[in-house]
């Protein structure tokens, strides 16, 4: 089981990064992506896993609710973050049109920037997509012949929305979204339908934890070694085994961020 997206550089984990990764280790857990969501954050990201080689790798990128902070110095860190053998995707990059905290057109503007940045690089894209799915889609489409691989992290989308995603040729994330009974209904009907290759898993923590875990950890804290549950809840909404279903979303990962297994 590889778990695609993990915010340890939250200040949740503050207490507690070196434990958090023992027990994903301890979890069954192969490997960690770090997400990184400014350009702060992505050098932090890249800090850490550089301490975990051949577990921990991170994302380089500009989340659309920083979109209002890019500029040339950004840009330029990042690129340089690029470089290092630990960055193995641009992102997490995209539309997030729900709450707006940057405007739209900051938001059209970062994510066309690094898309440049990711085809100049020959680097896959860690997506983010709400609430945004034309715009999203018309920003994306012309950059991905120059991609090797994209990912639309927690993807909470409709079926069709599903379907213009794969038609498009991306991998699609899913989290603990759908063990949600109040919000991931229509996401539980949709697994069958993501093609076994295409399929990654993620946590987010420590956000997004599982609403049906029993029993509750005490923190309400979301962790990597939590993603047994997800896989366990997707491989049956799939009529899968859970075994099985890791291990091919481990080799996903593995293809699309061009790790070594």
């Amino acid at each position: 089981m590889f778990d695609i997206g993990v915010n340890l550089t939250s200040t949740q984990f503050a207490k507690d990064r070196d434990s958090v990764v023992k027990r994903a280790q301890q979890a069954g857990i192969t490997g960690l992506l770090l997400t990184g969501t400014n350009a702060l954050e992505s050098q932090q990201a890249q800090s850490l896993a550089s301490r975990r080689p051949g577990y921990c790798w991170s994302t380089a990128g500009v989340h659309p609710h920083h979109a209002a902070e890019w500029s040339a110095e950004t840009a330029a860190t990042l690129k340089r973050l690029a470089e290092s053998e630990q960055v193995v995707a641009i992102g997490e990059c995209g539309l997030d049109f729900n709450r707006n905290i940057s405007e739209p057109e900051q938001q059209v503007y970062a994510f066309k920037a690094q898309l440049k940045l990711a085809a100049e690089l020959a680097m896959p894209v860690f997506l983010h997509c709400r609430e945004a799915h034309d715009r999203f889609l018309e920003v994306l489409t012309p950059w991905l012949p120059a991609l090797p691989g994209a990912v639309v992290h927690c993807f909470t989308g409709t079926q069709s929305e599903l379907e213009a995603c794969l038609a498009a040729g991306l991998c699609i994330g899913i989290t603990g979204w759908v063990c949600d009974e109040r919000r991931g209904t229509e996401l539980r009907s949709l697994m069958p339908l993501i093609p076994a290759d295409r399929l990654l898993l993620e946590t987010d923590a420590p956000w997004l934890l599982p609403r049906d875990m029993r029993p509750r950890p005490p923190s309400r804290r979301n962790e990597p070694c939590f993603l047994p549950h997800i896989v366990q809840q997707v491989a049956a909404l799939r009529g899968e085994e859970a075994e099985s279903l890791g291990q091919q979303c481990d080799r996903n990962a593995r293809r699309l961020f061009r790790l070594a297994d």
